[in-house]
């Protein structure tokens, strides 16, 4: 592949930052949203709601969350998505009430939201649990500040509590906290909202708590997880490709491996924009990845790494730290050829000098990305069932990679 791609906004940032506009009782415009599956579903969640959302010119959405006529989400459109969570926390922030019907969303592994309610908990909440309906509820009249050390690390559960935390009373203070990028990125909206967040990025975040936000216009940063898998399709396919909308220090561990396997990685300014430029020649050297936390490599880009290390020279070992069951992808890759052993939460990946093309079928957004790049990769044909799982994280796949001289196409049925 050669030529340039631009990057689409955050996907894990805009599934909490949409929800969070709820907090403002007034419009918001959400700029540089990427228009994928799992922002159309929280369009039409809080539509349901009763909030007003459209789509404005460019890739804009317009919120207006006074028109909200309802805390009862339990509807079938909520269970369907991960990320529907993020509404305990502004909707008990907001209303100081909220029935939630409990998220699915990808399956790959245990993602328990215990560390969620002990937060909003600790902030004074009554929590309930109907475990024949599959719904929580949550209810406070009034929020106060607290001191919260979560026992795990958790995206979610910094966010939610932060969210809740927001519009309560005092200051609260969440320690072992995650240091996402996107964690950061909706401080950073919560704060333009007129809340007082502070710490993002670090162990602790603090939150003294505002009775009345307002509206704003925020602009969402560039993806981590799509940059990430352009730069490893650029590398998987011998290519030369110029990565623009990027923010390269959240890109500094996937870089840093794919350069440890012989790929070169450049930064550079082109006056407007960041770009990364990832060229590659031959077969990859063999690597070995451990998932952590950010900073560390991240686990939602593990398995596009494992395709691209497939045709590797030697063996790499690929440890999953974060999510017990991420390896659904490994007999989807076996049927192009690929040599993947797997023990618990170890992959070993004997590189093989070539793939081939064939069938294969996405059990998860991620994994989907992998088989897309293992396809590229392979000689011949390839095809690669049950896409709607990547429309929830990727912008215009097909469009961008054909634009890189990629031949890629959608096929119904």
């Amino acid at each position: 592949m050669q030529g340039t791609v631009t990057i689409s906004g955050a996907k894990n940032a805009a599934v909490a930052i949409i929800p969070s506009a709820v907090l403002a009782g007034e419009t918001c415009i959400l700029e540089n949203l990427p228009r994928i599956q799992d922002v159309d579903s929280l369009k039409n969640i809080l539509i349901k709601l009763g909030a007003g959302v459209d789509y404005t010119p460019g890739d804009c959405m317009r919120i207006d969350p006074s028109s909200i006529t309802t805390t009862d989400a339990t509807f079938p459109e909520v269970s369907s998505m991960r990320a529907s969570y993020y509404l305990l926390g502004a909707m008990l922030g907001a209303y100081g009430e909220v029935e939630l019907a409990l998220p699915g969303g990808c399956v790959i592994g245990s993602r328990p939201i215990d560390q969620h309610l002990k937060g909003f908990r600790a902030l004074g909440a009554k929590i309930y649990r109907d475990e024949a309906r599959n719904v929580i509820r949550a209810q406070c009249n009034r929020l106060r500040g607290a001191e919260i050390f979560f026992d795990v690390v958790s995206v979610g559960a910094t966010i939610n509590v932060m969210l809740a935390a927001a519009k309560a009373e005092g200051q609260t203070v969440l320690s072992n906290v995650a240091k996402e990028p996107h964690v950061v990125d909706v401080a950073n909206f919560l704060n333009m909202m007129g809340a007082s967040v502070k710490g993002a990025g670090t162990d602790v975040i603090r939150i003294n708590g505002c009775g009345k936000l307002h509206g704003c216009c925020y602009s969402v940063i560039p993806d981590q997880i799509e940059t990430g898998t352009y730069m490893i399709a650029a590398a998987a396919t011998q290519g030369d490709v110029i990565i623009k909308n990027v923010i390269p220090p959240h890109m500094e561990a996937i870089s840093a491996k794919l350069m440890e396997s012989g790929a070169k990685v450049h930064e550079g300014d082109d006056g407007r924009d960041f770009y990364l430029r990832v060229s590659m020649d031959g077969r990859p050297r063999s690597v070995n990845i451990k998932t952590m936390v950010y900073p560390g490599f991240p686990t939602d880009l593990q398995q596009p790494m494992m395709a691209y290390l497939c045709r590797g020279v030697g063996t790499s070992v690929i440890n999953e730290n974060i999510f017990e069951s991420r390896f659904n992808h490994v007999k989807e890759l076996r049927r192009l050829g690929a040599s993947i052993t797997v023990a618990k939460r170890v992959a070993k990946v004997k590189g093989v000098e070539n793939l081939r093309g064939g069938e294969m079928f996405t059990s998860d957004l991620r994994a989907g990305a992998a088989l897309i790049v293992a396809a590229l990769s392979a000689p011949g044909a390839s095809r690669v069932h049950n896409i709607s799982y990547i429309d929830r994280g990727y912008e215009h796949l097909e469009h961008k990679l054909r634009a890189l001289g990629a031949k890629i196409e959608r096929v119904d049925g």
